[in-house]
């Protein structure tokens, strides 16, 4: 059985907990190149923490084990699950309660060769409807914009 997953809105004493999900989600993109160091990551997540973005953390026996970060005109900037608890459910119940809080409908990029989390979000309702060449992202990577829409 695992642990019961909680949601709440995420505060800037998380920054650290976050910036660890986020360092370890990321450094299995093996496909993109490092532009940035970890403590570009870390003050990177800190300034999203302090911005008006509405950050929902997912917690486990107390540890931030996930995030997603929502700005406005109905936009999911970031989700990440840290990856040793990838498959039970934390992803979902971000992206679930990311439904809810934008019931209209809303947009995300996910790169093209990130593969499992395109199967993620298309098994959770969620299409494309944009393939890039990847000239507009810093990575410059080919990335895809998915769109749930009720």
């Amino acid at each position: 059985m695992s642990a019961r997953i909680t949601l709440r809105r995420a505060m800037p004493e998380d920054a650290d907990a976050l910036a660890r999900v986020f360092i370890a989600s990321f450094g299995t993109l093996t496909f993109l190149p490092r532009l940035h160091t970890d403590d570009e990551h870390r003050a990177f997540i800190s300034n999203m923490l302090s911005s008006e973005k509405e950050v929902v953390v997912a917690e486990q026996e107390g540890r931030a084990v996930g995030f997603v970060a929502m700005a406005e005109r109905n936009f999911v900037e970031h989700l990440y699950v840290d990856p040793g608890r990838l498959g039970k459910g934390i992803g979902s119940a971000l992206l679930e309660d990311a439904k809810r809080r934008m019931p209209a409908g809303f947009r995300l990029w996910v790169f093209q060769q990130n593969e499992r989390a395109r199967r993620f979000y298309e098994n959770r309702g969620l299409t494309v409807v944009e393939l890039t060449d990847g000239s507009g992202n810093e990575e410059k990577t080919p990335d895809a914009l998915y769109e749930w829409r009720p």
